[in-house]
């Protein structure tokens, strides 16, 4: 009776060690314990970091930037980047309001015409980076100063100031804002429907990836683009898929934009594509491409979240965001690091 005991304890240690090293090997887990750091570190310092009220104003801080963050993931993973995403997110929200008042047509008008609009800036970076091989740096650096000075120029020369005119009163403007501005509570907690929007992103995103071709392809296209040609990838369409994507999600965030202001100054967004990247690299993601996941991308976002707003709740200058912000990148670019390594080693 005493031999099958044996025999269970010699390999029982087997599934252990399989499953430790499934977990060292997924990109979010060095995001992770940064989050539960970050957590417990501002639930000490800030005694109403803890309150209903705390958490729904960190969710909606984490997720104005993780909606964004997700398709940049994605676009990261498939080797690219994508500098005009700031910006374009103000853009869509101006096409949406100008078109809408000029044009005194319904709002839900000017939301589909800037849907358009968006989709095809996504495309055009897309196209451009397949067509000439340039580095995507290169190329959105270059949609992002057109955008700028698009942003400015246009709101200038319709609206005669560097605001958009209220559209507040127009018809189809509340039913807009029910879908991308408006509030639910959830067990006491009041939370922007961008919750929601940023979670469907998240599951969507990591069903692609996961269970897809088109995630397999974004894999293979980040890895090496020619051996991903090589075995029948298609690489230009997926990376113009790739940056339609982020478009997609640049007009969802304008047009929260819009309806929760009502107004829009040309001047936002700049510098907001640097959010987004970084919390796609706390999140996982490799400079490089082939590695990362879209929730990654979420838990990076949300240590963001926690703290821009942990930072005030514990009542510091909040001139110590950026300090912070710069520190957890690094650190969280040396614990990815680390991660990675260990898992290749265990293999």
């Amino acid at each position: 009776m005493s031999a099958p005991a044996t025999a269970e304890a010699e390999v029982s240690p087997a599934p252990a060690r399989s499953y430790a090293r499934r977990l060292l090997g997924r990109p979010e887990l060095g995001a992770v314990v940064g989050a539960a750091a970050v957590f417990l570190f501002f639930s000490f310092v800030a005694e109403s970091f803890l309150r209903a009220s705390s958490l729904s104003t960190v969710l909606y801080a984490s997720s104005t930037i993780g909606i964004m963050a997700v398709p940049v993931a994605l676009l990261m993973i498939g080797g690219e980047f994508d500098l005009s995403a700031g910006v374009m997110v103000t853009s869509s929200a101006l096409v949406s309001s100008m078109f809408s008042y000029q044009m005194t047509a319904n709002v839900w008008v000017g939301v589909g015409v800037s849907l358009l609009v968006t989709l095809a800036i996504g495309f055009f970076n897309g196209f451009v980076l397949t067509r000439t091989k340039l580095p995507s740096f290169i190329i959105t650096l270059g949609t992002f100063l057109m955008l700028t000075g698009l942003n400015l120029g246009f709101t200038k020369l319709i609206s005669g100031t560097v605001s958009t005119k209220t559209i507040g009163d127009m018809e189809g403007f509340d039913s807009a804002r029910a879908v991308f501005a408006s509030h639910f509570t959830i067990g006491g907690v009041d939370l922007q429907v961008t919750v929601l929007w940023w979670l469907g992103l998240v599951a969507l995103a990591t069903w692609v990836l996961l269970r897809t071709r088109a995630g397999n392809w974004v894999f293979a296209v980040g890895g090496g683009p020619d051996a991903a040609r090589a075995v029948g990838v298609p690489v230009a369409r997926t990376k113009i898929g790739l940056y339609m994507a982020v478009a997609f999600s640049a007009w969802i965030s304008g047009q929260h934009l819009l309806m929760s202001y009502d107004v829009v100054q040309s001047g936002e967004g700049v510098g907001n594509e640097l959010l987004y990247i970084i919390a796609a690299v706390i999140g996982g993601c490799l400079m490089t491409g082939g590695y990362g996941s879209a929730i990654g991308s979420a838990v990076g976002a949300f240590i963001f979240g926690m703290t821009s707003k942990g930072i005030v709740y514990a009542q510091w200058n909040p001139d110590w965001f950026k300090f912070f912000l710069g520190a957890m990148l690094l650190l969280a670019t040396l614990l990815n690091a680390w991660v990675r390594k260990r898992a290749e080693a265990s293999k």
